[in-house]
């Protein structure tokens, strides 16, 4: 898979490189600039909201997993607590116990 996207990207570069793909990417800004101009959009705005909505669904995926660790580090609290209640009881009996 790696070969096959190294050959195209190749063959695209070498495409897109050239002075007639540049005239073909002036004509066609050319053409659809009146139309981005009148709507506000763009390709870049378009592209920006993608990767915005893809960081917003990665920290919420970040965000929910903190929060479920720091529940699981909770219940690991909460069960070290009883069991050193336990610890100390037994050792509170021992000591306070007489000989």
């Amino acid at each position: 898979m790696g070969r096959f996207n190294t050959k195209v990207g190749l063959k695209i570069t070498l495409v897109v490189g050239t002075m007639w793909c540049a005239y073909l990417f002036t004509v066609l800004a050319l053409v659809s600039a009146p139309s981005a101009f009148k709507t506000g959009d763009s390709i870049i705005i378009v592209g920006q909201n993608v990767q915005a909505a893809a960081a917003d669904a990665r920290a919420e995926a970040t965000y929910d997993d903190a929060a479920a660790v720091l529940e699981e580090a909770k219940q690991i609290q909460a069960h070290q607590d009883a069991e050193l209640e336990k610890i100390i009881g037994t050792v509170t009996t021992l000591v306070t116990k007489p000989a």
